[in-house]
């Protein structure tokens, strides 16, 4: 075992791992998913805390918010196909552009990356679990209240009017009465909240919980994508949180954040909401760079080129994001010498970029392909991805930023990035792991249909904006006079967005039949390299029944060429309790067992206390104060510990 550590440079002696290398017997095994399972029935669907069990929610959830979010982009088409119609009203429009805003930025691009993470992160790392699987469960559940919430508003003819960023004054009580805005507001605390708690979970996951041997010099490049995004949601999302928080207490206490009148400040607004939305764009799109790092090693079989430099560019990557933010106020009063540092930092963030499209192209190159479905996403995605970089940088220009402010240009350059940055790699994602998910591959020939559609469809629908921006089509209108010359390309963008929804219409299809249809395929149907394909596809719930020793970046492939009498794993945790073997951060080396909480349905409750509290400080805001009851009892029946999990934590201490 100890010379699966010998190219770690320091290497601190390895302490022996606990109890025995034995392979579990079917006795074990058979205990070990009685353990570690989900309870059954109601309450047990509902205390569920398994995170492959949330993880699948987490993905169908989001997935139900992007074809909700896609019909409004449809409905949106329509209305512009042609000038002076009206097949939508000015206001329901507002309400129909502000919620597909909101819904793709905060109900779908951050929350689906996090919640593939979720099922994916412990099984690329060697873990029977994320830390904290009750947080994990809390998580998810007031993310899925707060959408349900803008969603029942929405119906109510309630939903947001002011756009996806809500710029005050527009937002605030002066132009805006009424709750719209208010709902807006604390749908960000939902979603913002369940994404910092998947945050801590991810970051703890990945430095606490990682399989002996695993350095950080061994982690998959997508668990360091992941990570770097956990890092960034931790610094961005709180900027969000204060802001909106700041705007509903304009509107409902009364305080003057924003207020010029009483020495607020609109512009801070936008400082703090952009301060946390161009990093927003890299929580979206570091996620689909990891996507694009593990699907191209396995379609090019080959280990990916330059780890280390792809690595470096992740970190900084992260770290330029932050120093962005006024990229999207160019038209503001800002000094013009700090708009030149600005320009400076978005033309220097695309050599990280860069560093990772040559990287990938180096692997292709040298490789033997496999062209599949999930290769052909990542290949569009270069081609996307090329095109919406080109157009950042020229908007990063601050006098031709200042000429298609707020046109269709910038629309067109935000879906190119975020579309064609993340949604296509997230595609070839889910072709890619749908078989350790279900355990069924994915149908072919369908797949290659809904890919050409929706490539296809993306540029006939996208790329005509370009052209109307330039001939200073506004955004956020919902008509147009025939006399200026947009009612073509508008046509043709509509066409296209038609095309992108039959794409879809073919993948959903592809995704239900395959569930029950599709080709058995086994553990490792793409010969892949990471642990997650060293398990059954589906994993049971334990996901490993001994912990797995890695002696390298493609554990896998290396186990391959082992005999296998020479296989090595940790034994010696327990079978009757839920126990998780800790390691450090650094070297991954073995530390101590930890006692995994089990099943409850006290963070499901607790998350119908912290939505009352939210949704009731919307209408006055004594609820903080008695919405606080409710939560702090359960969140105090929560973390009580029951006399037979104490027990456990006491024999655990006192085993050798």
């Amino acid at each position: 075992m100890t010379a699966c550590f010998d190219d770690l440079r320091p290497q601190p002696p390895l302490p022996r791992p606990p109890g025995n290398q034995v392979p579990p017997s079917a006795e074990d095994r058979a205990q070990l998913e009685a353990t570690w399972r989900d309870p059954p029935g109601l309450v047990g669907w509902l205390s569920a805390i398994n995170h492959k069990t949330i993880g699948k929610r987490f993905m169908l959830t989001t997935l139900g918010f992007f074809l909700a979010g896609g019909l409004l982009a449809l409905a949106m088409r329509l209305q512009l196909m042609r000038p002076q119609n009206h097949l939508i009203g000015p206001d329901l429009y507002n309400q129909v552009f502000s919620m597909h805003g909101t819904t793709m930025m905060f109900l779908f691009a951050v929350p689906v990356m996090q919640a593939v993470a979720g099922y994916l992160v412990p099984l690329m790392i060697g873990a029977r679990s994320v830390a904290f699987p009750r947080m994990n469960a809390y998580a998810y559940w007031v993310f899925l209240f707060g959408g349900l919430m803008l969603y029942t508003a929405f119906a109510l003819d309630i939903g947001p009017d002011a756009g996806w960023f809500s710029y005050v004054p527009l937002a605030g009580p002066d132009y805006s009465p009424g709750k719209r805005i208010d709902f807006w507001a604390q749908l960000i605390t939902f979603t913002e909240l369940s994404a910092l708690l998947e945050a801590v979970i991810i970051i703890t996951t990945v430095f606490k919980l990682r399989a002996p041997g695993m350095a950080l010099n061994r982690i998959p490049l997508f668990v360091w994508a992941m990570l770097v995004t956990a890092f960034m949601v931790l610094f961005a999302m709180p900027s969000v949180m204060l802001a909106s928080t700041a705007l509903i207490t304009d509107r409902l206490v009364g305080t003057h954040f924003y207020n010029p009148a009483q020495n607020g400040d609109v512009v801070l607004w936008q400082h703090l909401f952009w301060f946390f939305g161009h990093p927003e764009v890299y929580l979206i799109f570091i996620p689909g760079l990891g996507f694009i790092s593990a699907i191209i090693p396995t379609f090019a079989r080959r280990p990916m080129f330059g780890y280390n430099a792809m690595v470096l560019a992740l970190i900084a990557t992260a770290f330029l994001a932050f120093g962005l933010w006024v990229h999207h106020m160019f038209a503001t009063n800002i000094p013009e010498l700090g708009k030149s540092f600005f320009t400076a930092a978005s033309m220097l963030i695309a050599i990280p970029s860069a560093v990772q499209i040559f990287c990938w192209l180096a692997t292709l190159a040298t490789g033997r392909l496999n062209f599949k479905t999930p290769l052909l996403f990542v290949l569009a995605f270069f081609f996307i991805l090329v095109l919406g970089g080109l157009t950042g940088i020229m908007l990063a220009s601050v006098p031709l930023d200042l000429q298609v402010h707020d046109t269709y240009f910038v629309v067109a350059h935000l879906h190119y990035v975020l579309l064609g940055g993340a949604v296509f790699p997230l595609a070839g994602a889910v072709h890619y792991w749908y078989p350790k998910f279900t355990g069924r591959l994915m149908d072919e020939k369908l797949g290659r249909w809904s890919f050409w559609l929706f490539f296809i469809g993306f540029n006939v629908a996208f790329f005509p904006m370009h052209l109307l921006g330039l001939w200073g089509m506004p955004r956020r209108v919902y008509t147009y006079p025939a006399d200026r010359g947009w009612g073509d390309m508008n046509m043709v963008s509509t066409f296209g967005a038609l095309m992108i929804g039959l794409g879809v219409l073919l993948f959903l299809i592809n995704l239900v039949r395959s569930r029950w249809q599709g080709e058995l395929a086994g553990p490792d149907p793409w010969g892949g390299g990471t642990l997650e394909w060293g398990t059954a596809s589906p994993p049971s719930s334990v996901n490993f029944e001994a912990i797995p020793v890695v002696c390298g970046r493609d554990p896998v492939w290396q186990a391959a060429e082992r005999p296998p009498d020479q296989a090595v794993a940790v034994g010696g945790l327990a079978t009757t309790s839920r126990e998780q073997l800790v390691t450090s951060v650094l070297d991954a080396q073995p530390d101590h067992r930890s006692q995994f909480p089990q099943p409850s349905i006290w963070p499901f409750l607790s998350a119908v206390a912290t939505t009352g509290l939210f949704v009731g400080s919307i209408f006055t805001p004594w609820a903080v104060v008695w919405g606080a009851v409710p939560v702090a009892i359960g969140l105090t029946c929560w973390f009580w510990p029951r006399r037979q999990e104490s027990r456990l934590h006491v024999a655990l201490e006192q085993q050798p």
